[in-house]
């Protein structure tokens, strides 16, 4: 199959992991692919935001560059023109980003169908989150895509609840969980410490303010103050300082480590190296990439007890579950397995089991989004033929 994969992509950050996974997954099972996006992607590090959009962000009212991202799509869409004349793909595949409709152009044009990957409510998270000051545009586009796509790809059932509530068909919602490339996590899992040794407690993601590390730093000086434990943090993000002072603050310096960010090459030691790793909060909606990573590496997980998250993890199983915003309850998961190796031990390979059963992969990922296209393809070869003979035009 050809596939024209269309992206708006400027940070490289967790979503160019997922990019690049998939598009490696597709290649790897026979497919012909080809990238399109902006030209400024394959210039910026691994972990890093362009420069540009920073600058912009920083300086500019955010309705100008709400502006500026709608303007993006001349030049976008141009390029995927240009690339679908030349390429002649069988499906167009879009990483949904707000206020981008290139696809969409190219379904309208040349009747290619269109597959859309959606990772979050853009506009309803950047609304909550970042601002946002076109939201009655914002909002509209959203469904306007969403429901135009041949078939969306929502990483969470939670999430596919969003795309039905904007009127988008349930036999057009594939649900695609975020994944791994288990052959990437091949280093050896690190066997959980026994009883009486310090215990590392580990996160490895970009650095938010809601992703719930502070928390953890707090509980360290408070209720875990107690247990013989070590934090070390790989990534880095707008809440790294705040986090390195409350750090100092506290006098924990000498129980935390921040790593900065993790080249790829690397992650296998770095996650393999934490006897408990932490999911310490979640968005309701989201896939978590990092939950991927500990299950492929066998470690212990304690994670919010929330939907998304019990759509990969069960309590008690392979993982354990908190209550979310509860930190006597985190504390609480914590501390059990601090104190218990075996626990963490049958944990950990109890989840990297289910990983691999329930196909938590890139390639698995590939495999349902040809398998739905082909599935697509065929009826649309065949529709004509049957509206011509339930019509009487059968020649």
């Amino acid at each position: 199959m050809r596939i024209l994969y269309s992206h708006r992509i400027l940070s490289r950050d967790g979503q160019a992991v997922h990019l690049e996974a998939l598009v490696a997954a597709f290649r790897d099972q026979g497919h012909e692919v080809l990238v399109v996006g902006p030209s400024s992607y394959d210039r910026d590090d691994f972990g890093g935001e362009s420069g540009g959009l920073a600058v912009l962000r920083r300086l500019c009212p955010a309705a100008v560059c709400e502006l500026l991202e709608l303007a993006y799509n001349i030049p976008g869409i141009w390029r995927l023109l240009r690339a679908y004349r030349s390429f002649r793909p069988d499906i167009v595949y879009e990483r949904y980003n707000l206020f981008f409709f290139g696809g969409l152009v190219l379904k309208g044009r040349y009747g290619v169908p269109f597959h859309l990957e959606i990772n979050a409510p853009l506009a309803e998270e950047r609304s909550d989150h970042g601002g946002l000051s076109l939201k009655r545009l914002a909002l509209f586009l959203q469904r306007h895509v969403w429901r135009r796509a041949d078939r969306a790809y929502p990483v969470s059932e939670v999430l596919a609840s969003y795309l039905t509530k904007a009127g988008v068909r349930e036999d057009a919602i594939t649900v695609n969980h975020n994944g791994v490339d288990p052959a990437d996590l091949a280093s050896p899992p690190a066997q959980s410490l026994p009883d009486g040794i310090v215990v590392t407690l580990g996160f490895i993601g970009f650095l938010k303010s809601w992703h719930g590390v502070g928390g953890i730093i707090s509980l360290m000086a408070g209720t875990l103050a107690g247990c013989n434990i070590r934090l070390v943090i790989g990534g880095d993000g707008p809440a790294r300082s705040e986090l390195e002072r409350q750090v100092a603050g506290l006098g924990l310096t000498d129980k935390v480590q921040f790593l900065g960010v993790v080249p790829r090459d690397r992650l296998a030691d770095v996650i393999g190296g934490f006897d408990i790793a932490l999911q310490p909060a979640a968005v309701g909606y989201a896939s978590p990439l990092k939950i991927f990573e500990y299950m492929a590496l066998g470690r212990a997980i304690v994670a919010p007890d929330q939907p998304n998250i019990r759509e990969i993890l069960s309590h008690e199983r392979n993982a354990l579950l908190f209550e979310p915003g509860d930190f006597a309850s985190l504390a609480k998961a914590i501390a059990r397995l601090t104190a218990d190796a075996r626990l963490r031990r049958e944990l950990g390979d109890t989840a990297r089991r289910d990983l691999i059963a329930r196909d938590h992969t890139w390639s698995g990922n590939a495999r349902r989004i040809i398998a739905a296209a082909s599935r697509d393809l065929r009826r649309r070869a065949t529709k004509p033929i049957t509206d011509a003979v339930m019509t009487g035009d059968a020649r």
